[in-house]
Order: C-alpha cells, then sequence, then structure tokens
C-alpha cells in the first residue's frame, strides 16, 4: 500500500502520491537512439498511412545495431592504420571491405573516403618457389 498522512482528509485523497519516474522509450527498450523523434519523422514522412507502436522501437534498434557494427569496422581499420581518431577514409575502408555492408551501402558515395587500393595479379611480381642454397652440391650431382 501507499503511504497515506497521519491525517484524514476526507478522500481527498494521498497527501504524498508515490513519484513516479517517467522513462523515455529510448530507455525502455535498452536503446540510445530517440525512438520518439524516429517515430516522429516516420509519421512526417507519409510513409504509410499508419505506423504501429512498435515500429519506431524496431528502427531505432536497427539502426542502432548498423552504427555499433560500422564503427568497431571503422575503430578496426583505425587501428590498423595506427591511428587515434576515425576518418572518412576509415569508414570507406570498413563499408568497402565488409561483404554485407557494402550491398547495403552499394549507392552511397562517402566525402573525402578515397578508393579501395587494388593491385592487379598481372602487375604483382611472382615469386620463384624454390631459391637454390649456395653450397648444396647434392642436388647438382
Amino acid at each position: 500500500m501507499a503511504s497515506t498522512s497521519t491525517r484524514n482528509k476526507g478522500g481527498k485523497g494521498k497527501t504524498h502520491p508515490e513519484e513516479i519516474k517517467k522513462h523515455s522509450r529510448s530507455a525502455r527498450a535498452g536503446l540510445i537512439f530517440p525512438v520518439g523523434r524516429i517515430e516522429k519523422n516516420l509519421r512526417q514522412g507519409h510513409y504509410a498511412q499508419r505506423i504501429g507502436q512498435g515500429a519506431a522501437v524496431y528502427m531505432a534498434a536497427v539502426m542502432e545495431y548498423l552504427t555499433a557494427e560500422l564503427l568497431e569496422l571503422a575503430g578496426n581499420a583505425c587501428i590498423d592504420n595506427k591511428r587515434q581518431r576515425i576518418t572518412p577514409r576509415h569508414l570507406q575502408l570498413a563499408i568497402r571491405n565488409d561483404e554485407e555492408i557494402d550491398k547495403l551501402l552499394a549507392h552511397v558515395d562517402i566525402m573525402e573516403g578515397g578508393r579501395l587500393p587494388h593491385i592487379q595479379n598481372e602487375l604483382l611480381v611472382a615469386r620463384k618457389k624454390s631459391v637454390p642454397v649456395v653450397g648444396d652440391e647434392e642436388d647438382e650431382e
């Protein structure tokens, strides 16, 4: 039971109602991305006549997952290049080296991202498989 005051107020309700903290839908879903803002954009965009309750939550979760995945890959590219800060070049390398994300973002251009390095196999110098050792006379006989 909730606490009531010591004096009877004649049925006027509780004098000190329990404070209920309001949590955002993002907090209730355990997300960082703003569910309310995404729902507002879905409604203003006229993508459909009706938008379901869970649509904005689901979309926020998908966007958060894709962002986390992309930042992880870009961070790995940043570490491989011995840098401390993620640049558009690292984002480009992360996107184009991952097959699924590259397919998703195939028509996206990233400014200052550059191109992927690619050297054709014909231009690479072919190495010899075995190099004879000087002083090894058993092979000559």
